[in-house]
């Protein structure tokens, strides 16, 4: 897929991997909707966005993922501004086992909740345009990470609910594409002040330090590209580790 022309819409998409892929993405030609809860940052990276590519290539909208009615709203704007979606990122997650319920709604929920509603206009079968759909999980959706279980749940539920995806629009039909990007440790905010976020695991914090060596958001963003464009891409779970990148085989039930 050349993204010439690509309408993307990205979650999450003020600070850290979020804003790398959305400038990734301007930068190969995309135009894009920001959707982020962070107003300040937001509208902020909006204004840096539009002295490189001009103000018409991006849209920032003040949107909760938790909220389908603000997603609702997010993506008819997006759809007047720019006429279709043919690209979303379901990037928006957080990290804190004391606050679980709300890791669930944002990490596992309201992925489900944004695929469903960018569906509708994406979808073959309902007079969409096709397209792709790529979720940000984690190597903690691959392996269990014993000081954060309900990150972990939550992101193996991504990958699997990717995958699954994948495979019913292959049979149905949607003509849209479903990848699932899984990194270690990456230098974001989402991994500050930790101990206070683990409840009742925090005496495991220094799990963590066995990921010392952290990957980029700049190399998040080029595995994301690259599940975007690569047409072959469907159902992929792609690990990314410090230094390198791999492909995950998941065994076969028939």
């Amino acid at each position: 897929m050349a993204l010439n022309g690509k309408i993307a819409v990205v979650t999450g998409a003020a600070q850290g991997i979020g804003k790398a892929i959305t400038e990734l993405l301007l930068q190969n030609g995309a135009e894009v909707a920001l959707l982020d809860t962070n107003k300040t940052k937001g509208e902020s990276l909006k204004e840096a966005l539009d002295q490189l590519y001009g103000e018409q290539s991006t849209l920032f909208l003040h949107c909760n993922v938790e909220s389908e009615e603000e997603i609702k709203a997010a993506f008819q704007k997006t759809l007047a501004k720019f006429g279709r979606i043919d690209i979303l990122c379901n990037n928006a997650g957080i990290l804190n086992e004391v606050e679980w319920e709300k890791t669930i709604s944002i990490n596992l929920v309201a992925v489900v909740r944004c695929t469903y509603l960018a569906l509708e206009h994406m979808n073959k079968m309902t007079g969409g345009q096709g397209g792709v759909i790529v979720n940000m999980a984690s190597m903690a959706g691959l392996s269990p990470a014993k000081n954060c279980p309900v990150y972990t749940a939550t992101k193996h539920g991504v990958v699997g609910f990717t995958r699954a995806m994948a495979a019913a629009s292959t049979a149905a039909g949607y003509g849209v594409r479903f990848n699932a990007v899984c990194p270690g440790s990456v230098q974001t905010e989402l991994l500050t002040s930790l101990s206070n976020k683990l409840g009742q695991f925090f005496q495991l914090a220094d799990e963590f330090q066995k990921y010392a060596e952290q990957s980029t958001v700049s190399e998040v963003a080029d595995c994301l590209l690259e599940l975007v464009t690569d047409e072959t891409k469907n159902g992929e779970a792609l690990q990314i580790i410090y230094n390198g990148k791999k492909y995950m085989t998941f065994p076969v039930f028939t």
